[in-house]
């Protein structure tokens, strides 16, 4: 089973593309699986049940240091259910795992929370199954807030996120996909990188 994994700050039209390729690898006769690593976080889960009456909706861009060291533990724990989790796809004969963000993304949150590297993470990093494929978006800041659906965080947000990214993509071993291109361009790039 092939993992590929999409990821970059709000905006970069990760999830638009994801949708794009899982239509045309079912069409081919694969079996494709979705995750999205927000949603399988138990990080994200505990916030919806302790938030669920006094949260306004708002994303959160900051934290508190035990709020940091809770997500910490939590993506930790979610790096072992998500080898279950492959596990039980693989015994369900799926081709393909298609990720809307990534463990990574959850690694660049932390530490933008943190507002510092956090050396905690590497260690845990090799317990991160490594993509087959990891695309990252790339689409610079000031496209993102011109378009009609803009991140409510702003434009500082997804600068700071973005420094961060680009300080892991030679790391990671990503793949650098332009945003800016016409979203056929983009697609064409990333059906032909899964080709090679």
């Amino acid at each position: 089973m092939r993992l590929i994994t999409f990821s970059g700050v709000d905006g970069s039209e990760k999830s638009t593309q994801l949708t794009l390729l899982k239509n045309k690898l079912e069409q081919e006769g694969q079996k494709v699986a979705y995750f999205h690593a927000v949603e399988f976080s138990l990080a994200s889960r505990f916030k919806k049940q302790t938030t669920a009456d006094d949260h306004d909706g708002r994303a959160i861009t900051q934290a508190s240091w035990f709020t940091i060291f809770l997500r910490k533990i939590f993506l930790f724990i979610d790096l072992v259910r998500f080898r279950f989790y492959m596990t039980a796809l693989h015994k369900e004969n799926y081709n393909v795992l298609l990720s809307d963000r990534y463990f990574y993304d959850s690694i660049i949150n932390i530490e933008y929370l943190s507002k510092k590297p956090c050396r905690f993470l590497i260690t845990e990093t090799p317990l991160i199954i490594k993509p087959d494929l990891a695309f990252y978006f790339d689409l610079a800041p000031e496209t993102i807030m011109s378009r009609d659906r803009v991140p409510e965080q702003g434009i500082d947000y997804l600068r700071d996120k973005m420094k961060l990214f680009k300080t892991k993509i030679d790391r990671w071993d990503m793949i650098l996909i332009d945003g800016s291109k016409p979203q056929e361009s983009v697609f064409q790039d990333i059906l032909n990188k899964i080709d090679t």
